[in-house]
């Protein structure tokens, strides 16, 4: 008798584990973790330009934009592509498809001359887009 009750102790002890070891998708979490945190702030979009400071708000939208820059030597830019002036209009109603609510912002280098800036907005206004801003950023305390 006490050789059948040894047998099923030995049994009970050679059972496996049914459990998930986390470990190693803890320790993958991090890695990712770690590299999102390293490339996030160099995914930032557009053209390099030195905007001017101010302390208005920020203004909150629920679709993102288009962002037409200038930059300091005046080229002009739709998102990430460099664009003739003379071709900005025909590509805005391209890009819109004719949805005048599309919602456009226009970055200006600060060393810009004032008026390419308010020419370039005024042309867009003028073609019959409703929703055009100006760019800063945010005066640091």
């Amino acid at each position: 008798m006490n050789n059948s009750i040894i047998l099923k102790n030995k049994f009970k002890r050679r059972k496996s584990i049914n459990q998930i070891n986390v470990t190693p998708f803890v320790d993958v979490m991090l890695v990712l973790l770690i590299v999102f945190m390293i490339t996030a702030p160099l995914l930032t979009v557009g053209v390099s330009v030195d905007l001017p400071k101010t302390k208005a708000s920020q203004l909150q939208s629920k679709d993102d934009p288009l962002i037409i820059t200038i930059k300091k030597n005046g080229d002009l830019f739709i998102q990430e592509r460099m664009i003739d002036k003379l071709q900005l209009l025909p590509r805005l109603q391209a890009i819109s498809s004719g949805n005048k609510k599309l919602r456009i912002y226009v970055r200006g280098d600060k060393n810009v001359p004032y008026g390419i800036v308010l020419d370039t907005i005024a042309k867009i206004k003028g073609s019959g887009f409703k929703k055009v801003a100006l760019v800063a950023k945010l005066k640091e305390n």
